[in-house]
């Protein structure tokens, strides 16, 4: 089993930046992708963004693409989520997930997916 640890959350203003980093207990060449979604109060799960791991291709969801970036260092098991111009909706639980080719398709088309947390998040609070 492999072990996803979250960091970066917090409270930030809004406009302000945060940045989220992921990291695998090990290599994950058997994922498609690694990537966030995020859930907030009485809302349901949302696909955030997602990278592939071998190629990099990065997908976005419409609420996020132009403010948030994607990038990954395979070398240290980690996937960061650079959090720009943040508003007060993107206050949520972020989770780091694996992420099929599926769950990716549908973070890039809106669609709603099944996503499953594997560590416990972390909090971003955007709020003057």
């Amino acid at each position: 089993q492999v072990l996803l640890v979250e960091s970066g959350g917090g409270l930030q203003q809004p406009g302000g930046s945060l940045r989220l980093s992921c990291t695998a207990s090990r290599p994950t060449p058997n994922f498609y992708a690694m990537g966030w979604f995020r859930q907030a109060p009485g809302k349901a799960r949302e696909g955030v963004s997602c990278i592939s791991i071998s190629e990099g291709i990065a997908y976005y969801g419409d609420s996020v693409k132009g403010r948030f970036t994607i990038s990954r260092d395979n070398a240290k098991n980690t996937v960061y989520l650079q959090m720009n111009s943040l508003k007060p909706e993107d206050t949520a639980v972020y989770y780091c997930s694996p992420f099929s080719t599926a769950q990716a398709m549908a973070v890039m088309t809106g669609t709603s997916a099944e996503y499953h947390a594997w560590g416990q998040g972390t909090q971003v609070t955007v709020s003057s």
